[in-house]
This record gives structure tokens, sequence and C-alpha cells, in this order.
């Protein structure tokens, strides 16, 4: 070795130390959500800018983080403190004991308004707070201004039922000539959470239970009719923020996300409200994202402190404005707040504030399987709606598949159906 390489070697040697030491003082917060590099970029430079600690934040596929998990705890060197990942996605770190219970943290945390519905999530299923929820986002609709004049006499968009969406939706045409209703029924658009988490708990009461049935096929009939002043193009739309700025539809329904540009380009040309109400009630879907200590994690005091900070009303706002994800705190928005992020606020508060509101979570427990979950949803939809076969028929069809899928991965029920030991039965 000559006396150069040596020289550099021994000082890689000296300060090695020093590196793991600086490594380690840092809380390693590794995340499902707010992966996309803008998104992750917001979140060290403007979510976490006044914390006092060091964070290394780590976006992580959903699929890859109980692979990590399991990895660390099998390799018995641990690296993440904390973790954080939507309802569904931190389900199943309680089956592979990766989290820990935050019953004292939820305690001390009390006074920030959290509530109590969604502290029961986060204790998945067990007696334990499991996690603390962190921040949510969900679906809801959207109307141009433009189309309030053909609301059904004696309807109100903050208590509309989908037979009055119907109404609506052909008064328009009828008017105008134009199908002007929109869903994100395109490839990658998300007319699956419609399914799972508005339609069918709506007029059936579950989703998995209650998929083939009498209250089943009526529901698919009345949505086969009211398809009929829904945009064509709905099957090309992935996101309904576009159409609705171009002036393609007028009424939309779609995840916040897909929806906040929209909102923020021509504030005062829209209105937000809650997805319709069934014969069963006005079924929506939060989308609830927790934070959660691993277990053996290198620095769980600052894993609770980062909890704590992310859960003060000014980060929850400060999130609110980066990325659109919305408190769940009680935290009041800013009068100098962007319009559209306003407009997409009370629309989530109206939602949960409603009177008939039903909270339908997303499908936990399906593992590798939930594409093929989704899938059933989508080609029932196709088949009923889009092709015409008899709902009965299609059904019948869709039944045995999605019992399978239940089967292989007997994963119990998850509200709105009825608890379950084993997998969730299907009709």
């Amino acid at each position: 070795m000559t006396p150069r390489i040596l020289v550099a070697f021994s000082a890689l040697l000296l300060t090695a130390p020093l590196a793991q030491r600086q490594a380690a003082a840092d809380t390693l917060f590794m995340s499902t959500q707010l992966r996309p590099i803008e998104e992750a970029q917001k979140m060290r430079d403007a979510i976490l800018k006044d914390y006092s600690g060091k964070v290394t934040y780590v976006p992580e596929e959903p699929a890859q983080l109980p692979v990590r998990i399991q990895a660390e705890q099998q390799g018995g060197t641990h690296t993440i403190s904390l973790i954080g990942a939507l309802h569904g996605e931190l389900q199943p770190l309680v089956t592979l004991n990766g989290i820990v219970p935050l019953d004292d943290l939820a305690t001390k945390l009390k006074d920030r308004g959290i509530p109590a519905g969604l502290l029961t999530l986060g204790k998945l299923g067990t007696p334990h707070q499991m996690y603390i929820p962190w921040m949510q986002a969900t679906y809801f609709m959207v109307a141009n201004k433009q189309a309030l004049p053909y609301l059904p006499p004696g309807a109100s968009i903050n208590t509309l039922t989908y037979e009055q969406l119907a109404d609506w939706a052909a008064a328009i045409q009828a008017k105008t000539g134009k199908r002007m209703l929109g869903f994100p029924a395109g490839p990658k658009g998300l007319m699956h959470r419609f399914i799972e988490g508005f339609l069918y708990p709506s007029y059936t009461g579950g989703l998995v239970t209650t998929f083939d049935g009498p209250a089943a096929e009526a529901m698919w009939t009345r949505f086969a009719v009211l398809w009929k002043g829904v945009n064509p193009n709905s099957t090309n739309y992935n996101f309904l923020q576009e159409p609705l700025l171009s002036g393609d539809v007028w009424i939309a329904f779609d995840h916040v996300a897909r929806l906040l540009d929209a909102l923020r380009q021509k504030p005062d040309d829209f209105v937000t409200f809650p997805a319709p109400a069934g014969p069963k009630g006005r079924s929506y879907m939060p989308v609830v994202a927790g934070l959660a200590i691993a277990k053996d994690a290198p620095d769980p005091q600052g894993a609770a402190a980062l909890i704590d900070y992310l859960t003060q009303p000014a980060t929850q706002i400060a999130t609110a404005r980066a990325v659109g994800f919305f408190p769940v705190v009680k935290a009041d928005l800013p009068t100098d707040l962007d319009p559209g992020v306003k407009l997409a606020a009370a629309a989530i508060a109206r939602t949960e504030g409603a009177s008939d509101a039903k909270p339908a979570l997303l499908p936990v427990g399906l593992g590798t399987h939930g594409g093929e979950f989704d899938k059933v949803m989508l080609d029932t939809f196709q088949l009923i709606v889009l092709r015409g076969v008899k709902p009965h028929d299609a059904l019948a069809r869709e039944a045995p598949i999605l019992r399978k899928i239940m089967t292989d991965t007997g994963a119990p029920c998850w509200a709105p159906d009825p608890p379950s030991t084993g997998a969730c039965p299907v009709p």
C-alpha cells in the first residue's frame, strides 16, 4: 500500500465511526406516503422545516414496507424508527409484530382533538393504540357553478342522493344535449374506489358480504340508469381535474389529489360537496395515513418527538398547504390559505360531518391480491354498466372469483362489513 493510499485508508477508518454516529443521530422516517420526488422534497423543505431534531426521510413503495420491516427483524439490524403509511398498509405490521403500542403517546396528544373514530382505526383491531393518525384525504364531488340551476327541485348538493344525482345529470343533458357528469373510469382512474367505498356500501350496507343478492342487483340496475347521463369519455378519465378545467364535465367525482388543481386554478368556478347517499347512508372512503414506531427502533424517543411535531396544528396546516393532505387534529385553517385548498377542506368536513355519514375502509389484508380484488369490482361495472349484461348474471359470474380471492388470502372483513372470524364471506 502506497503512503498516499495508506493515509487515505487510515482517514476513512477514523471518520467511519463519526459517520455512523451521525447517522445514528438522525431519526429514520420511512413513509409510503409523499413518495413522488416533488412531494418528498416538500416534506423535507416545508413540512419538516421547523423540526428541531434530525430526520432522514425515506420514501418506500407500499409493497416493500412489510418486506423491509421483516428483513430488519430477521437480520437483527434495525434502522427504521418511524413509519408513515396508510391504515391498510400498517395493518399487516401488527401480524408481523413490527410496531409497538403507543397508548402513552396517545394520552399525551389527547388535547390535539383527533376524532375518536380515527383513533379507533389506529388501534388496528387491538386493545392498544398502534398508530397515531397523521393526515387524511378522501374523495368528494365538484360541480361547476353552471350546473347548479339544473339541480332537481328541493335538492341540496350537501345532502344529495344518487337518484337526485341521476336526475341532475339527466336535466343537464335534456337542456344542453351534453352528458356532463364525470367519473374516473380510465385505465389509471380510481373508479374501483368509488364502487368499493361509496356505491356498494351506500346501497347494500356492505361490500364483500353483500356483493351478490337483491340489494346489489337493484344498485347496479339504478347505476346503469345514472350512467346514461355520464360523459362517455369517462372511460378515458384518470384525473377529473382536467375535464373540469376544460369544461368537458360540469359535475365530477374523484380523489382530492386529482381534483385539487382545478380548485386551485379556478376556485370561483366550482363548488365542492359530499358524494351522494343511498338507502343505507352516505358512505365515503376516508384515506387515513398513520404514524407508527417500529419495534426495536434505534431512536424511539426521536420517533415519538417527530409524531408530536407532525400532529401539531401548525404542522398539519403546513402539510395541507404543501401536499393537499388534510388535518386530523383540530386546526383552524388560516384566512390566507389557498382558496382551492379551502374548497377541498370544506368538502371533507361536510363529508365527515354528515348526519348519515358511513365510513368504508380501504380493503385490508389482501396482500398481493389487492389488484385482483379491484379487478372484480371493475369487471362487474364494465359487464353491467358498459356492456349491458344483466346484474344477476354478472354477479353470478364474478362472485366465485371474489370468493376465491377472500379464501386464498384469508382476509377478514373490514368496515362496513361486520367483523368475521377467518376470511370475509361472499354470498
